[in-house]
């Protein structure tokens, strides 16, 4: 019977969680956010892009003027850049080049609104996914004992009146470890789903019932009439019709649906200020594929999703830095799986007008 939930149990269910928090350790970098002149000022936002699995960094960032590379990966190379071949890496510097499946980036990087960073990793030498993930979601490299992520940290250092529920989103079913700190985080995997369900007619008391239970001002009944703050203001700006501005076409698919909900989120003004998105697949120990194949098919997904997200908020961008990150990189000798092993050093982009 709903007259039974615990607080507790609701709040896990909803998405709200709350942690502890420590300094940066001296290793990470240093994040700077342009300083608000006022209450009103537009808030900066961070979101940082997962790719979980340890994504092959030398075939997304081609180095192209690399000898060594095309000597060691026979099947998996990108070839050089050619105009007249489309399987071809896509021209960055005379040096680097983009995967062709990442073709949709080349405007931003034209614009100079997308940077590529190479040859960066933890200095933790482990080649285990869960704990290189573990270690840079928390920033301690080689050390488990710290029970908050960076960012929470970085949330909770950094002064600010933004008291949003949305200050800090997670996309997907769990809060990323990244996010976990004193700031309260919600875990969302579409708007439309961030809601109570039942009867229609049922749902009035089953509100009241619960707003009922979280009448206080202790730490449980304060994050509990969060929780339902959060539900009732999503609630007002769901809309399963969204239509992405610009001409922008999110791709199909989980990491598309999520940059799409996170618009959503920057548009409708609700104090986001950081948010983690993931995407998955990335362990490609074997049939990688080159310039097609299971590589190819997951930066198409992720170079359209970017840029659609871009696309969509295209005015905003100038207050929006996306990074984005994979827990380690793939070796630059192929394997006898057509694949890659787990290597070390990788690449990140950093994307914004700014």
């Amino acid at each position: 019977m709903f007259d039974t939930i615990k607080r507790r149990e609701l709040l896990k269910k909803s998405g709200v969680l709350a942690l502890g928090m420590m300094t940066f350790p001296a290793w990470m970098p240093r994040i700077a956010f342009r300083s608000q002149t006022s209450a009103s000022a537009v808030q900066d936002i961070l979101v940082v892009v997962f790719l979980r699995g340890g994504a092959d960094g030398l075939n997304i960032v081609v180095p192209h003027g690399d000898r060594d590379y095309y000597a060691h990966r026979d099947a998996l190379a990108i070839p050089q850049p050619n105009t007249r071949n489309a399987a071809s890496a896509i021209e960055l510097d005379g040096f680097f080049g983009l995967h062709p499946a990442l073709r949709p980036l080349k405007e931003l990087w034209d614009e100079r609104a997308l940077a590529a960073i190479h040859a960066v990793g933890s200095p933790d030498p482990t080649h285990s996914h869960f704990d290189a993930m573990d270690y840079m979601e928390r920033g301690t490299p080689g050390e488990k004992a710290m029970a908050t992520g960076w960012i929470g940290r970085h949330l909770q250092a950094k002064a600010s009146e933004n008291k949003s529920p949305f200050r800090a989103v997670g996309l997907g079913t769990i809060v990323q470890q990244s996010l976990r700190g004193t700031i309260p985080t919600i875990a969302l995997q579409s708007i439309a789903d961030f809601h109570l369900r039942g009867e229609t007619r049922e749902l009035a008391r089953i509100q009241q019932t619960i707003s009922s239970l979280y009448d206080g001002n202790e730490f449980l009944e304060i994050e509990g009439q969060e929780t339902l703050a959060a539900m009732d203001t999503l609630a007002k700006i769901a809309n399963p019709r969204y239509a992405p501005a610009n001409g922008a076409k999110y791709p199909p698919g989980y990491f598309g649906q999520s940059l799409a909900t996170l618009s959503q989120l920057i548009k409708a003004d609700l104090g986001v200020e950081v948010a983690a998105v993931d995407i998955g697949g990335w362990d490609t120990h074997q049939a990688e594929g080159g310039a097609d194949g299971q590589i190819a098919r997951l930066l198409q997904e992720f170079g359209e999703g970017l840029h659609a997200f871009y696309a969509d908020l295209r005015e905003r961008m100038k207050n929006i830095t996306i990074v984005t990150m994979s827990e380690f990189g793939r070796r630059v000798q192929e394997n006898s799986s057509r694949g890659t092993d787990h290597g070390h050093g990788n690449v990140m982009f950093v994307m914004g007008a700014a």
